[in-house]
């Protein structure tokens, strides 16, 4: 497993996949009031955002995000207006689209996007959410915290994880991202910022084991 940023080593991409596959909730997708397209370097999120929307699964659809040091360059003028002027190439309709382009955070993310939704005059009981596959766990359990009131489905294009890793073209990004998410899924809770949920022992020890490789340019202090 290479590329031009680090060689991965087969044990360190078995141990990512452990942890991409615990990050992902495996939620059935279904009918909602709404959905949330959650801003990120990964374009992806727009394009599987339309194509749930293509199949008639919400009537409409908000674009979270404003920029963070990855998405800077890629996008901007904002996560959020990037992602919305994709999904109209898509075949989205404009009108369908809300536009919340000031969220710094995943936490932001869903609050501004509970009052973009309000403004508009919606206020779902059921709510899509759509992230980078490995950021369905973590945005779940945020929004389990801060809209506990709300039904949440979390969604994310359905990659296998060697799929992925070449969709992105930066192992070692991909793996930095991963072992972040984890580590604010164990610490957040205890901050007020998400749910508890319990980490297998085995995914712990995979996630320590990449730590101590070096894949922590994404963890908090």
């Amino acid at each position: 497993m290479t590329n031009d940023q680090q060689t991965i080593t087969e044990d360190q991409w078995h141990k990512a996949a452990l942890i991409w596959s615990f990050h992902q909730m495996h939620h059935p997708v279904g009918p909602v009031d709404a959905a949330i397209g959650l801003g990120s370097h990964d374009l992806g999120v727009a394009a599987y955002s339309a194509e749930l929307y293509r199949a008639g699964l919400f009537p409409t659809l908000v674009f979270t995000g404003a920029n963070s040091p990855t998405t800077a360059k890629v996008f901007p003028r904002g996560e959020a207006v990037h992602f919305r002027e994709h999904a109209i190439e898509l075949g989205v309709p404009a009108d369908a689209i809300l536009l919340e382009p000031h969220a710094a955070n995943t936490g932001q993310n869903i609050t501004l996007s509970r009052e973009v939704l309000a403004a508009a005059g919606i206020h779902p009981a059921t709510v899509l959410l759509v992230s980078k596959p490995y950021m369905e766990r973590r945005s779940y359990a945020t929004a389990r915290k801060l809209w506990p009131d709300v039904d949440i489905i979390c969604a994310s294009e359905p990659l296998e994880f060697d799929d992925y890793l070449k969709s992105i073209g930066d192992d070692k990004l991909v793996l930095d991202m991963l072992v972040g998410d984890l580590q604010r899924v164990i610490e957040y809770p205890a901050l007020g910022f998400a749910v508890e949920q319990e980490v297998p022992k085995d995914v712990h020890a995979a996630y320590e084991s990449l730590i101590r490789d070096g894949f922590t340019s994404r963890l908090i202090a």
